[in-house]
C-alpha cells in the first residue's frame, strides 16, 4: 500500500495563469517581495498553484508540500537517511503489528499541542489519539470527496467501509461519534486500527501527513466547507499569509513541541555530513520563515534563482543544457558555490486509454492489438531525450525506482518501440487505409481517430508534437483536447476522455499504488483507465496480503505482464530530479518520499547577505 499524489505530465506541473512577460527579470521581482537579508527565511517556488491545505481533500504535490509543514502524521521519514528510514513522529515509537497483521498499535507522546485557534476557546489544545480516529473517518465520509480514498478503502479497516455505505445510502451525515472495531481510541494516547487481512505495510502510510495528518474537530465544525483555507495543525509551521495562486508564507508554529535535528547522512556525501554536525541537536524548525511564490513559467524562476532570490530550484527542463548538461553542474555555477543534486524519483510519467470508451477500449483482440499498435509506436529514447533531456528513465513496468522489488533489468513490452511492429499489427487486426487517404479505419469501415487530452503548458504541447509524428508515421490520426488542470482531472475521473497523460509520485518505498491503477476497485479513483480484469484483481489483492518477499515479488511481476499485455496504460518514464542549491542552504536534500523537509533545513544569513 502507497500513497501518492498525482501531478501533470512530463515535467509534473501545469499552468493556470500566465504571467505576461515584459522581462522575465520583472515578472520575478514582483512574485518575490524582496525581504531583510538578516532574516532566516527560507524562500522557493512552485511551478503549479496550489489547491487548498486540507489534509484529506487534496491530493496535488504542491498543496500536499504545504500540508506536510502545517499537520503532523504519526511518523516521518529521516530527513536524510538512505535508502528510507521511518522514524517516530507523534508516536512516541514505532508502530506495533500483531503476529498476523491484521491489527496495528500506535502510542502517541503526550504534549504535543495544535496551533492556536479561536475554537479552542483561548486554551492549549493538546493532540489525542481521538483527533486521529475523526481524522481518519474523513477520508470515508462522502461529504468531502477525498481522492485519497483508495489508499485505505482497501486495507479493509473493520467497519470503515461500512459507515461510509450506510451514509452514501440513506444520504445522511457520516456519523463520527459511531465505535467501530478497526479504528478506535483505547486511551487519550493510544491509537488502535484493525484489519479483515493483513497488512504488512500499513505502516508506511503514516508518515504522510496528505491525508494522515491529524485535524480538530471543533476546527473542522467552525469552518465546515471552507476548511482547506483554515489550516491548524500540530506541526513545525503555521499559514501567515496566502494570496491564492500567487503567494504562501508559513511562519513557525510557537505551539510547535520541543524537537531536535537528527539525521543521517549518507556515508559517501562528506559535504553532508559536515551540514548535519553543524545541525545537529539544534531545535526544530530551524528557520523562521518559508516564502512560496507560485511563478508558473519557468524563465522567471530561473532568473529569479540566478538573482539570489530564491534558495532553491527545481531545475526546469529547459534550462538543463544551460545549467546542468549531461547532469554535471556547469562551471559558472560551481564558481558561485552552487550545488547540484541529482535524485531518481519514484514517479511514473503514463498516458492511460479509457477502456470503456468506444473507440480505444474493451478487451477483444482488435482493440488490444490497436493500444499495443500505439505504444509500440512511441519513442521513449526519442522522448527522454528531447523532452526530458536525458534526465529520465525509460519505465518497464509499475516498479518505480527506490521501492520495493525495483530492478532495472526487469523488462517488459510495455516500453518496447518498433513501428513495423506496430503496422503489422494493426493491418493484421484491419486498421487499413481502405480509401487512400493515409489514414487507417477501424475494422468496420468506420473513421479511426484518436484524441489525447491535454493541458495548454509548453510541456504538453512538446509532448503532442511527439505524439502527432509517431501516430503519423503508422497512419493513425490525433487530435488533443485541450484544457486546464483541473478540468480535465474532473472528466477523467468522471470517465469522459479517451486518452491522458500525467504523472504520480508515490509518497513509501512500495509500488503498491502503481499496481492500484489496475484494480477495478478503485476505478473513478486510481483507476483512470477503468480496467476491469478479474485475474489482475486477484492478483492485486494477493500482493497486498502478502509480507515482503519472493512470493510478492513474483505475484508483482505476473501483474506487470498482465498489464502489458492488455496495455490499458502506456508507461513513459521516472523523472531525474535535478536540485540546485544555494551556497548558503545547509542540510538540504530532496527526500524521495516525503515533502517535509523545510524544517530541517537552515540559512546562512551572513553569507547570503555577503552574496
Amino acid at each position: 500500500m502507497s500513497s501518492s499524489r498525482r501531478a501533470p505530465p512530463v515535467e509534473f506541473r501545469h499552468g493556470r495563469r500566465r504571467f505576461l512577460l515584459g522581462s522575465a527579470a520583472a515578472a520575478a521581482a514582483e512574485a518575490l517581495p524582496a525581504r531583510a537579508a538578516s532574516e532566516r527565511t527560507l524562500r522557493v517556488a512552485f511551478p503549479v498553484a496550489e489547491s487548498g491545505f486540507d489534509p484529506v481533500q487534496s491530493q496535488d504535490l504542491y498543496s500536499g508540500t504545504i500540508i506536510e509543514h502545517l499537520f503532523d502524521a504519526p511518523l516521518r521519514y529521516d530527513p536524510l537517511a538512505r535508502p528510507a528510514l521511518l522514524r517516530p513522529n507523534t508516536a512516541a515509537a514505532l508502530p506495533e503489528y500483531s503476529p498476523d497483521y491484521r491489527t496495528l498499535t500506535i502510542r502517541l507522546r503526550p504534549g504535543i499541542y495544535f496551533a492556536d485557534h479561536p475554537a479552542f476557546g483561548g486554551r492549549p489544545r493538546e493532540l489525542t489519539a481521538h483527533d486521529y480516529v475523526y481524522s481518519w473517518k474523513r477520508i470515508f465520509d462522502p461529504r468531502w470527496k477525498s481522492q485519497n480514498l483508495h489508499l485505505v478503502e482497501g486495507a479493509g479497516i473493520l467497519g470503515l467501509n461500512e459507515l461510509r455505505a450506510a451514509a452514501l445510502r440513506d444520504k445522511r451525515p457520516f456519523d463520527y461519534d459511531v465505535e467501530i472495531d478497526g479504528l478506535r481510541a483505547l486511551d487519550r494516547y493510544t491509537l488502535q486500527l484493525r484489519f479483515a487481512d493483513p497488512q504488512p505495510r500499513f505502516h508506511q502510510l503514516l508518515a504522510a501527513a496528505q491525508p494522515f495528518g491529524a485535524v480538530a474537530r471543533e476546527v473542522v465544525e467552525a469552518h465546515g466547507e471552507a476548511i482547506a483555507a483554515h489550516p491548524v495543525g500540530t506541526g513545525p509551521f503555521r499559514l501567515a499569509h496566502w494570496r491564492r495562486s500567487s503567494r504562501i508564507v508559513l511562519e513557525r508554529n510557537p505551539r510547535f513541541r520541543p524537537l531536535l535535528y537528527e539525521a543521517q547522512p549518507p556515508a559517501e556525501d562528506a559535504q553532508l555530513a559536515a551540514e548535519v554536525r553543524r545541525l545537529y541537536g539544534r531545535r526544530l524548525p530551524l528557520v523562521e520563515r518559508v516564502e512560496v511564490s507560485i511563478i508558473e513559467e519557468a524563465q522567471p524562476r530561473w532568473l529569479a534563482f540566478l538573482q539570489g532570490e530564491l534558495d532553491l530550484l527545481a531545475l526546469p527542463g529547459e534550462f538543463q543544457d544551460i545549467a546542468a548538461p549531461g547532469g554535471r553542474l556547469a562551471p559558472f555555477l560551481a564558481r558561485r558555490g552552487v550545488r547540484l543534486q541529482r535524485t531518481p524519483l519514484p514517479d511514473l510519467a503514463l498516458t492511460y486509454f479509457n477502456l470503456d470508451h468506444p473507440m480505444v477500449g474493451g478487451y477483444t483482440p482488435e482493440r488490444v492489438a490497436l493500444r499495443r499498435a500505439v505504444a509500440l509506436a512511441f519513442d521513449e529514447d526519442e522522448y527522454v531525450r528531447l523532452n526530458h533531456k536525458g534526465q529520465a528513465i525509460v519505465a518497464q513496468s509499475p516498479f518505480v525506482p527506490n521501492t520495493y522489488g525495483y530492478d532495472p533489468a526487469f523488462v517488459t513490452p510495455i516500453s518496447a518501440f518498433d513501428r513495423a511492429a506496430a503496422r503489422a499489427l494493426l493491418d493484421v487486426y484491419g486498421y487499413l487505409d481502405r480509401d487512400g487517404d493515409g489514414w487507417r479505419e477501424q475494422p468496420d469501415g468506420s473513421p479511426l481517430a484518436l484524441e489525447i487530452a491535454a493541458t495548454p503548458s509548453q510541456s504538453d504541447r512538446r509532448n503532442n508534437e511527439l505524439w502527432k509524428r509517431y501516430l503519423t508515421a503508422i497512419g493513425v490520426r490525433v487530435s488533443f483536447r485541450i484544457a486546464p488542470w483541473p478540468e480535465l482531472l474532473k472528466q477523467s475521473l468522471a470517465g469522459k476522455l479517451m486518452m491522458w497523460s500525467f504523472g504520480w509520485q508515490a509518497a513509501q518505498p512500495d509500488p503498491d499504488v502503481y499496481f492500484g491503477f489496475g484494480y477495478s476497485g478503485n476505478i473513478e479513483q486510481t483507476n483512470d483507465a477503468r480496467f476491469r480484469l478479474p485475474a489482475y484483481d486477484r492478483l492485486y489483492e494477493r500482493s497486498r496480503r502478502l509480507p515482503d518477499g519472493p512470493e510478492r515479488l513474483a505475484v508483482l511481476r505476473e501483474a506487470a505482464r498482465l498489464l502489458a499485455a492488455y496495455m490499458p496504460y502506456k508507461f513513459h518514464v521516472h523523472r531525474i530530479a535535478n536540485d540546485l542549491v544555494q551556497p548558503w542552504v545547509i542540510g538540504y536534500s530532496r527526500h524521495p518520499f516525503t515533502q517535509r523537509r523545510w524544517d530541517t533545513i537552515d540559512i546562512d544569513v551572513a553569507r547570503r547577505a555577503s552574496a
